[in-house]
């Protein structure tokens, strides 16, 4: 018996004239387990959910849940539900009846759909909107009964297409809360699209980053913000600083480039072989790994590594300062810093300052800026 509910592979999405949407995608993903794609506009994670779903055709590849094939089964026979950005609710039924409607379609008994219905409306606390119609709901409960009506057929896997993209910013991160504990109540897959790296990385178990069609890394939430594995995941996810270079050398866990401010070494995101001396490289840090003091004052760690440039601008916003910091011979750098770690510091306009990280948290990747 497999222990995957869902298995990728080899998928790939190849559109009449030829535009390739999704490119050789192998993904496995286990049961109850929370899965996020993001990406750009475009890259194939929307696709990707609807060939899951049944509403987009595969071009070749397999689509495998709880171990059978469903590549070219029928949306209404795959064991999967689909919430969507829109709701998609039917205006002219009450909360009950758009609850109800999923499994009058399965012709399941009269007993067993109030039997459910009743469940998910208590789960949900859509109690007291029972009998209301769409005009009638708020935002928050118009995104509770598009969640009751996908949960109470009770999927194999649920796919969300942004289904929080039409929320405010506080209902946003409620919702987000909730889902995760409802996800983990019921432990059912969910595989959630979001071009929000911020809620892709707070919900998902593991993350799906996409570009051009292509899956750049699949990497647990932290693993991801700290150790990119690409060049556009390094530019794309989190507040990384990068400095380009070439990459000098390469040993076991360690990697070091020669950059326009020196060289610098790092944990490598390539296995040792699959790179060559020479090869265009960067250094890659989170921006909440560098610290930026003046450039007199004398480091308590000699294993900092540094380099040193200009202040150019001062930005505080809140209880942070956004630094600008002119480098020799690359584009300037701005580097996020709590406000009492810059003030009383002499750090100001025209001020030489030193970066300073510990090579251990940085990140050697292959590619150009």
């Amino acid at each position: 018996m497999t222990h995957y509910d869902l298995e990728l592979v080899k998928l790939r999405k190849v559109y009449p004239g030829g535009t390739v949407a999704v490119e050789e995608f192998d993904l496995s993903v286990k049961r109850g387990e929370f899965i996020s794609f993001v990406g750009p506009s475009g890259c194939g994670k929307t696709t990707t959910l609807r060939m899951i779903a049944g509403l987009e055709s595969i071009t070749s590849g397999d689509l495998v849940i709880r171990g059978k094939n469903f590549t070219n089964v029928p949306t209404e026979h795959r064991p999967t539900s689909t919430i969507f950005q829109n709701y998609a609710i039917f205006p002219h039924m009450t909360v009950r009846q758009n609850i109800e409607f999923g499994l009058h379609v399965r012709k399941l008994g009269a007993a067993e759909i109030k039997k459910r219905t009743d469940a998910i409306i208590e789960k949900l606390e859509l109690g007291d909107v029972v009998n209301a119609r769409e005009s009638a709901l708020s935002g928050g409960q118009k995104q509770r009964l598009s969640l009751a009506r996908g949960l109470v057929t009770e999927p194999d896997i649920l796919l969300l297409d942004e289904p929080l993209g039409a929320l405010d910013a506080n209902l946003r991160k409620s919702i987000q809360e909730e889902l995760k504990i409802l996800q983990r109540e019921l432990n059912i897959t969910f595989v959630f699209v979001t071009h929000a790296q911020s809620e892709a990385l707070s919900m998902g178990d593991r993350v799906v980053v996409m570009n051009a069609g292509k899956v750049e890394q699949v990497s647990a939430p932290f693993e991801l913000y700290t150790r990119p594995q690409s060049a556009f995941v390094a530019r794309f996810i989190g507040r990384n600083r990068i400095i380009p270079g070439e990459l000098a050398e390469v040993a076991e866990g360690r990697a070091s480039v020669i950059t326009p401010l020196g060289k610098f070494s790092g944990v490598p995101s390539f296995k040792q072989g699959a790179a060559s001396v020479g090869q265009k490289a960067m250094l890659v840090a989170p921006s909440e790994y560098i610290d930026i003091v003046p450039a007199h004052e004398k480091a308590a760690d000699a294993s900092f590594e540094k380099a040193e440039g200009t202040v150019m601008t001062l930005e505080p916003v809140g209880h942070v300062v956004y630094v600008g910091v002119e480098l020799p011979g690359m584009a300037p750098m701005r580097i996020e810093a709590y406000r009492e770690r810059i003030e009383g510091r002499n750090i100001e306009n025209g001020s030489r300052v030193e970066l300073r990280w510990k090579p251990e948290r940085a990140t050697i990747v292959l590619g150009e800026m």
